[in-house]
């Protein structure tokens, strides 16, 4: 068995256990109706002789009704059986597709971060929508092939037969011979189909980068760049296309081929035959028709190959992204999560991206019911620490304990349900503003929904919409303005009255006035609650229970804000930096902050901006 007929049959074989098996009912009830509609072929081509031999040359009437009627019940039970079994054959095929696409869906929702980095989500589109429905045509086209195709060529075959098998024989002497060039052919258009895989979902993933960086594509007049960026590829997709086409064309094709020859050789060897009296002019009309509509159904069944072909590529990734494993599980047997305010501890922690470490023996205690800060230059792991305490990722070293409880002890869905998340990029869901702060919850009151918009500062802008709560936001909420955005994520943090809140830059993109209304909101929601604040703008964090100072994946000071100030540290430098003659420095990265400030300074190798530099860029 070669390597390939050894995966086809692996892929049709999780194909059908995994997915179609459980609509086998349906699908059994659909291939009964092809083998009415496959055998109705047959009785059509010897339906034949009679017509010619008892009723055009022997003139015989009662043949002439008899040829008559079985016409008309043989086309009708075709039509009726050809209606049953495509209606029947797609909504079985409609039903699966749907379940496959949920699964891959389901299973792409459980990987990590890491797995989400290597796989963008043009290439993730592309699998679930363009990569299903290949699978869908493919096992439509096998079906519809071994319950309609197979019968309709065994019932012809067997009129032809049972009128003379040397000229079935003659007629399909060149069969044979085909094998190798269609095995070659095959091969070829699973090449080809693997690499327009590839292609298209290098397509879909610049498409999903081009409409997601709509805006920075037009502020920078990236319009024909981008265009020609997807021309480029669109090209090269054509191209493989249709040198797929090519091969897929030629297995119908070959067979085509044989058939002229084949019917060349029954007419010369059957027509001296007929001739001499042999055989009659109905014996040669019936086999003549079983033949020739013998030839349809072996061209779709060669056609067949080529759909698997071309199939096979997609169904290799479906199933490699659905057998790919899931680094981050809950236990087998989970902890309960900790009750009330719980304090937040990693001690030695230490956490790698391939060859680049980011955290270093990282040790730090967020109390319980207190607002710690993490501040540092970008780069420093500060968000690495809020994806290790919700599991988007593990450390290969140290503990991460949540009340006491390692985070990797308790299930994932509690984990993260001790967790609220704010951060500056705000995202919403191309819904209505009720269905991005309820997610789905059914059991808010109105007086319960009602407090938490009073309380995120919804309720100020909400009269300015037209269709208040039902208003859509659209893309990642793009109807609403940035300190909209941010209340209403604020408004569902709030509802979900989790006992720990991360913050990450909540109001680092806002202008003065909306942060100010933003800044109102978040104080109510740190209340009573074990709050930890990701912070380059050192104003927002001044009253924070603590601050940690991190620098290259590891803690390097911490205290209050005063505190920090009086010790001199990076905290004071970061401190005087964002704060040099009385102008906050609002950049993240420093680098305005030192544009700004370095025209005041005389020797710039020298004191404290010489160690923010070192701090801030190495």
């Amino acid at each position: 068995m070669s390597d390939d007929t050894y995966k086809s049959r692996v892929l049709i074989s999780w194909i059908w256990h995994g997915y179609l098996k459980k609509y086998k009912w349906l699908l059994a009830l659909a291939i009964m109706f092809m083998v009415i509609e496959g055998s109705t072929v047959g009785a059509l081509s010897y339906l034949m002789q009679p017509m010619f031999d008892d009723v055009f040359v022997a003139g015989n009437e009662d043949a002439l009704v008899f040829v008559a009627v079985g016409m008309l019940v043989v086309f009708t039970t075709r039509g009726f059986s050809a209606m049953m079994q495509k209606l029947l054959l797609n909504r079985a095929s409609l039903l699966t597709s749907a379940d496959l696409r949920q699964a891959l869906l389901n299973k792409l929702m459980t990987q990590d971060g890491s797995f989400h980095k290597d796989h963008p989500p043009g290439y993730l589109i592309q699998r679930i929508q363009g990569d299903v429905g290949a699978v869908n045509n493919l096992w439509k086209a096998i079906m519809t092939g071994a319950g309609r195709d197979v019968i309709s060529l065994i019932a012809l075959l067997a009129v032809a037969i049972n009128i003379d098998w040397r000229w079935t024989a003659v007629t399909c002497f060149g069969i044979p011979l085909l094998l190798v060039p269609i095995s070659m052919a095959q091969r070829y258009v699973r090449q080809r189909a693997r690499i327009s895989r590839d292609l298209a979902a290098g397509l879909a993933t610049r498409l999903d980068e081009v409409f997601h960086g709509i805006v920075p594509v037009k502020l920078n007049a990236l319009e024909r760049y981008q265009s020609n960026r997807y021309r480029s590829k669109s090209r090269d997709f054509v191209r493989n296309q249709t040198r797929a086409a090519v091969g897929s064309a030629i297995i119908p094709g070959m067979i085509d081929l044989m058939a002229g020859i084949g019917v060349m050789g029954v007419i010369l060897y059957g027509g001296t035959e007929i001739i001499s009296g042999e055989k009659t002019v109905g014996q040669f009309m019936s086999f003549f028709t079983a033949i020739g509509l013998a030839f349809d159904p072996m061209r779709r069944l060669g056609a067949i190959s080529g759909v698997w072909q071309q199939a096979a590529a997609s169904v290799e990734r479906v199933k490699g992204l659905m057998d790919a494993p899931v680094l981050l599980t809950s236990p087998a047997n989970p902890v309960p999560p900790p009750k009330g305010l719980p304090e937040i501890t990693l001690n030695d922690v230490s956490l790698s991206y391939g060859d680049a470490q980011v955290l270093h023996g990282l040790t730090m205690v967020a109390k319980s019911g207190e607002t710690t800060a993490l501040v540092g230059a970008s780069g420093a792991g500060k968000s690495t620490v809020f994806n290790l305490l919700t599991r988007l990722i593990d450390p290969q070293e140290g503990q991460v304990k949540i009340g006491g409880i390692e985070a990797r002890d308790m299930a994932l869905p509690a984990l993260r349900g001790l967790f609220s998340v704010v951060t500056q990029e705000a995202l919403l869901f191309d819904d209505t503003l009720r269905e991005n702060i309820l997610l789905g919850r059914t059991d808010v009151s109105d007086e319960q929904l009602k407090t938490v918009l009073d309380a995120a500062h919804v309720s100020d802008f909400l009269p300015k919409l037209e269709f208040g709560l039902d208003t859509q936001v659209g893309p990642r909420g793009s109807a609403l303005s940035g300190g909209q955005r941010q209340r209403v994520v604020i408004a569902r943090a709030l509802l979900r009255d989790t006992p720990i809140l991360l913050l990450d830059e909540a109001t680092s993109a806002l202008d003065a006035q909306s942060e100010k209304v933003v800044q109102a909101a978040l104080d109510r929601l740190t209340g009573g609650r074990t709050t930890i604040v990701i912070a380059h703008r050192l104003s927002t964090i001044r009253n924070a229970d603590k601050i940690i100072v991190m620098d290259r994946g590891k803690v390097v000071d911490q205290g209050t804000h005063d505190s920090l100030l009086e010790g001199g540290g990076i905290y004071a430098d970061l401190y005087r930096l964002q704060f040099e003659d009385g102008k906050t420095v609002i950049d993240p990265d420093g680098q305005a902050a030192l544009a700004a400030i370095e025209p005041t300074i005389a020797d710039p190798q020298d004191g404290w901006l010489a160690r923010v530099r070192y701090r801030l860029f190495g």
